[in-house]
């Protein structure tokens, strides 16, 4: 899911500075915006609203990642 790949990119932002704080910043802007270029498609194919959808995927994401045995 893009959404959990953006999610992942920035939390590897954590500690980082300078160059490399800078070269995983564009990662995870990539990545976040490939997950929102989705959702808007989606959202549009299915005829739902966007910000609940992005919002559903956002939860999903979350708490699938609270699930150490996931």
């Amino acid at each position: 899911m893009l959404e959990r790949s953006a999610e992942q990119e920035r939390a590897k932002l954590a500690g980082l500075t300078g160059a490399e704080y800078d070269a995983q910043w564009r990662r995870w802007r990539e990545a976040a915006e490939a997950a929102q270029r989705a959702i808007t498609v989606q959202a549009e194919a299915a005829g739902e609203n966007r910000y609940e959808l992005e919002q559903a995927a956002k939860k999903a994401v979350r708490h699938r990642s609270e699930n150490p045995a996931e």
